[in-house]
């Protein structure tokens, strides 16, 4: 059975950084794309960042352009990413899912298959 395991998230002040991590469980990774989605309160998901299996391009929504940056050690099985120069509007729950299609606005992306359970990230002023 495929799990996702995130962690990594907390609480942090404004312009701070947190790095999380997205384990895969009961397969191996390299067979898989992987994405980063978030969900604030009140506010629909919304894609944050992908990384392809295939030769580990990188796919960011443009809200956090410059700021995160997404990578893969297959040998770990685990996706991270690194958020730096954090906001306040950054807070939200994030997830990793398995198969995103990342075309686009990050509010129009998606994914097909397994999702993690979560992990808050706040960010205060």
């Amino acid at each position: 059975q495929v799990q996702l395991v995130e962690s990594g998230g907390g609480l942090v002040q404004s312009g701070g950084s947190l790095r999380l991590s997205c384990q895969l469980i009961g397969t191996n990774l390299d067979h898989y794309t992987i994405g980063w989605f978030r969900q604030a309160p009140g506010k629909e998901r919304e894609g944050v960042s992908c990384i392809s299996s295939y030769d580990g391009t990188t796919y960011y929504a443009d809200y956090v352009k410059g700021r995160f940056t997404i990578s893969r050690d297959n040998a770990k099985n685990t996706v991270y990413l690194q958020m730096n120069s954090l906001k306040p509007e950054d807070t939200a729950v994030y997830y990793c899912a398995t198969d995103p299609v990342c075309l686009g606005k990050g509010s129009t992306w998606s994914a097909r298959n397994h999702w993690g359970q979560g992990t808050q990230v706040t960010v205060s002023s």
